[in-house]
């Protein structure tokens, strides 16, 4: 893995293979959501495979010195226009979970501009429009006043973390969150139980789920409380009135780029119709180059994580992409990688 974009809050990494075979070109962009991107090690492992692979990841935000500036919902679809752009458009773009929403907000900035909007976009369990069956989740995060949870979950990082001074939601406070989670999936035979009962991943001697699980990091304190605010209480993007930069972002402006929308079946993270909504939403993308899926017998995480992944969802997955493929003419030529040395997924 090299990492061939860095800046202070992400960086893209590309996974190199031994043999130079040309292959389908992949972004994965992890949510930021307090997991670390090591929760995607199923998928990353799986799609590496046959792809040209690339990954988005996130910072620490304990980790990034306060001159470095704010980090806020504009800015992380900014650094995935950035990544869009630095890539080319012969590129087959994946968002889930949080990272749906800026990956559709990305892909229409680049529409509009001409130039970046991938070949394909395929949303994974995205908050698209939480209004839509909410979970728990959903209205827990509806009823909390940006006041309240500004003075009850936001830290401020201790010397001597290079970060020291910036607001942060702080990890602890994620782990708790993951407990409660957990607790009440233990109570019911939910499917994060059965996944710690019985880890299907591909390697869980090596990588065992419950450490992806609570691998978590320090969010950005203006990020989780305008992620709050502009998905879960306002609805921005599904009520047409997202603003990136000042400018109000068009869902419609995206017509080439192939959508395929996946849910799991018993998601309680993301409800039913949650991530299916793009379609609605991208009034312009040609029947011709639209799907969607429902995965039974699975929750949020076994969409990408575990025997059914590999099984039943992958497969779609690729197939899809090489139906992108398959008679258009290639996009622009790979960039040159300049990149530094960097280990497996942190």
């Amino acid at each position: 893995m090299r990492v061939v974009v860095d800046r202070p809050f992400g960086r893209l990494v590309r996974f190199e293979r031994d043999d130079s075979r040309p292959r389908p070109r992949v972004l994965v962009v992890a949510p930021i959501s307090g997991h670390r991107a090591a929760l995607l090690y199923d998928m990353i492992l799986a799609l590496a495979q046959d792809h040209d692979l690339y990954l988005a990841q996130w910072a620490d935000a304990s980790q990034v010195a306060l001159s470095e500036g704010r980090f806020g919902l504009d800015e992380n679809i900014g650094y995935l226009v950035d990544f869009l752009h630095f890539l080319g458009d012969d590129l087959h773009l994946i968002g889930l979970c949080q990272s749906a929403l800026p990956a559709v907000a990305a892909t229409a900035i680049c529409a509009l501009r001409g130039s970046g909007a991938p070949r394909s976009m395929t949303l994974f369990g995205g908050k698209i429009d939480p209004r839509i069956n909410p979970t728990r989740s959903d209205l827990l995060a509806r009823r909390q006043s940006i006041a309240w949870l500004r003075q009850s979950s936001i830290i401020e990082v201790p010397s001597p973390d290079p970060g020291q001074g910036r607001l942060v939601y702080p990890a602890s406070l994620q782990i708790a969150t993951l407990l409660a989670y957990l607790t009440r999936h233990i109570l019911t035979g939910g499917e994060l139980f059965r996944k710690f009962m019985n880890d299907d991943g591909e390697y869980p001697s090596e990588r065992p789920f419950p450490n992806l699980f609570f691998s978590v990091t320090d969010l950005p304190a203006e990020f989780f409380l305008e992620t709050i605010v502009r998905v879960f209480q306002r609805f921005d993007l599904a009520l047409g009135r997202l603003a990136w930069q000042g400018e109000t972002i068009r869902l419609d402006a995206i017509a080439r780029t192939a959508l395929f929308t996946v849910e799991a079946e018993e998601d309680d993270i993301s409800g039913a119709g949650q991530t299916h909504v793009a379609q609605d939403l991208c009034v312009n993308i040609p029947k011709s180059l639209r799907q969607r899926y429902v995965q039974p017998g699975v929750g949020h995480f076994g969409l990408l994580h575990g025997a059914v992944w590999r099984s039943a969802v992958l497969p779609r997955l690729r197939r899809f992409i090489r139906e992108q493929d398959r008679g258009r003419a290639p996009g622009v030529p790979r960039p040159p990688d300049r990149s530094n040395p960097s280990s497996i997924i942190a």
